[in-house]
């Protein structure tokens, strides 16, 4: 059955009383479908046999053993393994799809001994290996006038605000300063990462807390230190079920991305998607289907997307015409009881397939915490932009669309996962595509 024969199908259920696409004034309503008629065993299918402590476990051993998984890195590279044996353990064909990633840097700030937490701006310079001790120099909001001929040489120390993070540097920079500390004007649980826009400076440039900003201006001398990696690898994990007997078949892509950001152990963001992938790859090892399902977790999606972009790709024209939708799982396990709204981001708002099977899917299991919304920032943007129809759950905080509070930071971690709140994101995500999925009798 091809992809239009099933919108074809959605849209006749509407005049039968089945799914209803909402219309455009019902886009971010939390409307529900009437259910399928289905019998007790297929309901039972997915949703009885999600085993949210396997998940967990899972989880579990993403962020905490194996820890924050920087694109590119070895714990990167670690997580793939990992979930490549798993993905075997399900009877999938597994493969690993490898792909270059744009340099990136690292950097360290240690005063008096301690080290402070600093994030690099992505076009400022490394330093030499072992690293760069100046004095420091406060230079207020970065401004031309709060440099004198005393800040060359030095480490200025300037407070955000006013300027954008590349005129403060490029200031600095005119001025003689050997690198550049910029410090946050609001709290935050991580440091600052200055955005240069795209622009390249030939100091060091890093940003850091406020409360550390603060601290640094009473002191004399730091020591910053860039290492840049060029010339690094990601990689996607592809796990592929074909049906038997069917030519041509439609392809229904179960996705997530396992990276994470600098120090983040990424249990919600995004060990909890990749879990909830594996664990709907081993439901569905024997499910009677006739369509293809590709389960990927993608690499680098920190960083950009890049994983999920290089994938999508290098699909074939044959492929992306055979392809029906694609389910994407990003950060569906957060215990922040604020975040209490399964979000289905579409890329456009629409209610296409992936909506419209996701709700008919809650209706079955009784369920009532979807609600579609426009939203981007993850990887089911490069299937939408190659027309395939797509879309992300993502528990978020009704009315506001917040994220919990702990997102991209250290805090990230096992503690915050709620195996409730998984459970119920890969009951419905499961049921859903297995409705898509199985064999027609």
């Amino acid at each position: 059955m091809k992809k239009k024969l099933m919108i074809f199908g959605a849209a006749a259920a509407i005049l039968l009383g089945g799914i209803s696409v909402p219309a455009a004034g019902d886009i971010g309503k939390a409307v529900q479908a009437a259910p399928k008629a289905v019998s007790a065993k297929d309901k039972d299918q997915i949703a009885k046999k999600f085993n949210e402590n396997r998940a967990y476990q899972t989880i579990h051993h993403l962020s905490e053993t194996i820890g924050p998984r920087v694109t590119g890195t070895d714990q990167e590279k670690k997580s793939a393994q990992y979930i490549a044996k798993q993905m075997k353990k399900s009877g999938l064909k597994v493969s690993k799809q490898t792909f270059s990633i744009p340099d990136r840097l690292e950097g360290t700030l240690t005063v008096n001994g301690n080290k402070v937490a600093a994030r690099p701006a992505a076009g400022s310079a490394p330093t030499a290996s072992e690293g760069l001790t100046a004095p420091l120099y406060e230079a207020g909001l970065g401004l031309p006038g709060d440099f004198t001929a005393d800040a060359k040489g030095k480490i200025a120390v300037i407070l955000r605000g006013e300027l954008t993070f590349y005129e403060k540097a490029k200031n600095a920079a005119d001025a003689g300063a050997a690198g550049v500390i910029i410090y946050n004007n609001i709290d935050s649980l991580v440091p600052l990462t200055p955005n240069l826009s795209g622009n390249q400076i030939d100091i060091p440039v890093v940003g850091i807390k406020k409360e550390d900003g603060e601290k640094l201006l009473t002191e004399r001398e730091a020591t910053l230190q860039l290492k840049a990696f060029t010339n690094q690898t990601s990689q996607n994990v592809i796990g592929v079920r074909k049906p038997k007997g069917v030519k041509n078949p439609e392809i229904v892509y179960v996705t997530s991305h396992y990276d994470s950001v600098p120090d983040a152990p990424g249990a919600n963001d995004n060990a909890s998607g990749t879990s909830a992938v594996l664990e709907l790859a081993r439901l569905m090892k024997h499910v009677p289907a006739d369509k293809e399902i590709r389960f990927i977790t993608f690499g680098a999606e920190e960083i950009g997307l890049v994983g999920s972009r290089y994938y999508v790709g290098h699909l074939s024209k044959r492929e992306i015409e055979r392809s029906a939708a694609n389910f994407n799982l990003d950060m569906v396990a957060t215990n922040w009881e604020n975040a209490s709204q399964l979000y289905i981001n579409t890329p456009d708002g629409s209610a296409n397939l992936v909506w419209q099977s996701s709700r008919a899917a809650q209706a079955k299991l009784g369920k009532d915490v979807l609600y579609l919304n426009q939203g981007g920032s993850s990887d089911h943007v490069p299937f939408h932009e190659a027309g395939i129809d797509s879309a992300n759950y993502i528990w978020r905080e009704p009315g506001t669309g917040a994220l919990e509070p702990w997102y991209h930071t250290p805090f990230d971690t096992i503690e915050h996962i709620s195996k409730d709140r998984l459970k119920t994101a890969g009951q419905i995500a499961g049921t859903a595509i297995y409705d898509l999925v199985k064999k027609e009798k």
